[in-house]
């Protein structure tokens, strides 16, 4: 727990889900996405009125968007990320969620994805480097550890 997570290799799954906040998510869910790394991939959280074609400008990769990218604009959060992403899993028998988001969110987006999901569904981080202000860093800590006790208070009554 005292590193960050990095990349996570080649491991193949069925779905890559990014969520939407920092730089680089996106292109290394696109990339992944070219590599065969998986079948499809979900952008959650987007803002509304994007589309695809949006994401090929910006983005390269337009024929991969076309066929193989969908965009999730219910999420507004994390845990809004976490149902969004599990609803889309669900819909489509996935088992296996191959997460990209920034290294240090990585552990809290995880921790609301398996949550939303449950046992049933394998989630891979494969985390992106960022470098959060010492801010950004100590919130995102505060917030992982109070949505932890949270969930083990909901838990426990």
């Amino acid at each position: 727990m005292l590193t960050l997570p990095g990349p996570a290799g080649d491991a193949r799954t069925d779905a890559i889900v990014v969520p939407t906040g920092a730089p680089g998510r996106i292109d290394r869910g696109l990339a992944l996405l070219e590599a065969g790394r998986a079948r499809r991939m979900l952008v959650t959280g987007t803002a509304p009125g994007v589309r695809r074609v949006d994401l090929a400008r910006v983005y390269g990769y337009a024929g991969t968007i076309a066929c193989c990218v969908d965009l999730g604009g219910e999420a507004v959060d994390t845990r809004g990320n976490g149902a969004e992403t599990a609803a889309w899993a669900r819909d489509r028998g996935y088992r296996s969620i191959r997460l990209v988001t920034s290294d240090w969110h990585a552990r809290r987006a995880r921790l609301e994805l398996a949550e939303a999901t449950g046992p049933g569904v394998a989630i891979l981080v494969d985390g992106v480097a960022g470098k959060p202000t010492l801010r950004q860093a100590l919130n995102e800590y505060h917030k992982l550890l109070l949505r932890r006790m949270v969930l083990l208070w909901e838990r426990w009554t």
